[in-house]
């Protein structure tokens, strides 16, 4: 195994404790913000360590790169995009607290999230259907590194998909601007220009977003382990766990516990380096 740490600061008196700590055989650099530390081995102390330098780090088998993976699967609100759409929406109307609250109880598994999503949906029947296009347009921001890891993606012929609990209306945007080669989101019900409140056809809840990647990937006859899954909510959680490799990124607590890698400091980059 290879220990991988990342961080926008790196003291070079860190990294050397964290090669003894961990018995590595040598340290290498990946790039200015990341390091390599060859042959080495879990220790107790590793991650509060890291925690208290506010450094990524991942133990990665020495023969897996990213070539190796042939689909990426990201959750889209707070993860590709730092904004939470709804919230956004809401905000437009004076309601963003009530929303938001709501939000993060479902990002924290506290209730259930098809009743969450619907209760946050009906708070915005009667708003014009161009608040859409404003939040889009003004607010929304790719999350930092976005870029790099799915130009790496596109370099490496990895197939991408997006399952968002968000809104059509942005990954119909989103999928051509960004090359996605699949999309599945909520579609938002819509009448004389205006948000009925009502989200229409299945909502892409945790199940429906764990089905959409099995159809994909048996679509494109693409093993557990050639899956690399991203997310940050608990509605995440079904879906990275049919993912050989399950990165939670600036992730709640229940979902750091249970995927296989974190980055809690770093952009969507950081994941790259994982696999360099």
């Amino acid at each position: 195994m290879h220990l991988i740490i990342q961080g926008a600061e790196i003291a070079t008196g860190g990294l050397k404790q964290l090669a003894k700590l961990s018995g590595a055989s040598g340290i290498e650099q990946i790039c200015p913000s990341a390091f390599r530390l060859r042959n080495a081995q879990p220790a107790a102390d590793i991650a509060a360590l890291c925690e208290a330098s506010k450094l990524d780090f991942a133990f990665i088998p020495e023969d897996r790169h990213l070539a190796d993976f042939k689909l990426l699967v990201m959750d889209m609100d707070s993860t590709l995009i730092t904004i939470e759409t709804i919230d956004e929406l809401a905000d437009l109307i004076g309601i963003k607290p009530q929303v938001a609250a709501i939000t993060e109880q479902a990002m924290r598994g506290e209730i259930e999230y098809n009743e969450s999503l619907q209760r946050r949906v009906a708070l915005l029947k009667g708003l014009d259907e161009s608040a859409l296009k404003r939040v889009y347009d003004e607010r929304l921001k790719l999350s930092p590194g976005a870029d790099v890891l799915l130009a790496a993606a596109k370099k490496h012929g990895i197939k991408t998909l997006l399952v968002s609990g968000g809104f059509t209306y942005v990954t119909n945007l989103l999928k051509p601007r960004l090359g996605l080669d699949y999309t599945y989101s909520n579609t938002l019900g819509i009448a004389n220009g205006k948000l009925t409140g009502e989200v229409i056809g299945r909502i892409v809840n945790a199940d429906a977003k764990r089905d959409e990647l099995l159809r994909v990937s048996a679509s494109l006859g693409i093993q557990r382990e050639q899956i690399i899954g991203m997310g940050d909510g608990a509605n995440d959680l079904k879906f990275m766990a049919e993912c050989g490799v399950s990165v939670a990124y600036h992730a709640k607590p229940i979902v750091r516990g249970q995927t296989t890698h974190a980055i809690n400091f770093g952009g969507l980059d950081a994941a790259v380096n994982f696999f360099y």
